[in-house]
């Protein structure tokens, strides 16, 4: 598997990233594939809601939740697609960590978020300009421009926000928007497709006009320095732990459970939880 990742361009891969910040694979899986996934994220979501703190709000009806891999039967698939494996050897380094596994759920009425970038921005990035995390987005639809989709601002994962945002470094002040609204980019992937961008790159999610919900996987991956397995809890069964492939277990960052436990999920985002 390792090997079939090198059949992609590291090149295009690095200018993708580096540049726009952020990239996409056309036909990843096939539908019949991802239907399965928006199955298991069905199920996965009317559990946590009927958890305190199970999904965490986001906005006007529009949650997150953060999941066990081994409730998602094809997580395996994701995180050794050669695609996913190139992408993360290539900007994060061999050793890279898998750090979170979640979904987003816009639901029909959900309001355009303020632009924002997901933590602030690391010394690594910062003053290294090198990015040390990745976020992978599966959706579950076809998206359609009425269904809230994601907006990004090309490029801005090298905006310096310093005295331009509020004290968390991921907001930035409304004095911006008018850069980032020029310079935006709606993202309509079908099922089956996969992207990767830079979490620090100026984002938004937009209103869904729709009666529909859009259910978006969600996979977190760190270089080894980036840090970011604190703000989640991936676990594990010894059971499920010993039968993952080493491609998968070799990477990921997580607490090897004899049964699984509710997450705690720590990385809320207040300022996300009105709409603009």
């Amino acid at each position: 598997m390792e090997n079939s990742a090198q059949q992609f361009d590291i090149a295009g891969i690095m200018g993708g990233l580096y540049g726009d910040g952020i990239i996409g694979l056309k036909g990843a899986f096939d539908r019949a594939w991802v239907q399965r996934l928006r199955e298991d994220i069905d199920t996965l979501f009317e559990e946590a809601k009927q958890r305190p703190g199970g999904a965490l709000n986001r906005g006007p009806n529009r949650f997150y939740v953060e999941v066990h891999p081994e409730r998602l039967r094809g997580f395996v698939d994701i995180v050794t697609h050669p695609w996913v494996v190139a992408v993360c050897s290539a900007v994060l380094g061999p050793d890279y960590r898998i750090v979170e596994a979640g979904f987003d759920v816009p639901g029909p009425g959900a309001a355009n978020q303020p632009w924002h970038r997901d933590f602030a921005t690391p010394e690594a990035t910062a003053i290294g300009r090198r990015l040390n995390s990745l976020a992978f987005n599966m959706t579950t639809v076809d998206v359609t421009e009425d269904m809230g989709p994601l907006e990004i601002a090309p490029g801005t994962q090298w905006d310096d926000l310093a005295g331009r945002s509020d004290a968390s470094g991921m907001f930035p002040d409304k004095s911006l928007y008018p850069r980032y609204e020029a310079l935006a980019q709606r993202k309509l992937p079908s099922m089956g497709d996969i992207s990767a961008r830079s979490a620090l790159t100026i984002h938004r999610g937009t209103a869904n006009r729709s009666n529909l919900s859009r259910p978006v996987f969600v996979l977190g991956v760190d270089a080894p320095d980036a840090g970011n397995a604190a703000r989640h809890d991936l676990q594990a069964t010894r059971r499920y732990w010993e039968s993952l492939p080493a491609l998968a277990r070799d990477h990921m960052t997580c607490r090897v459970v004899d049964s699984l436990e509710d997450i705690v999920q720590l990385h809320t985002i207040e300022g996300l939880t009105m709409g603009v």
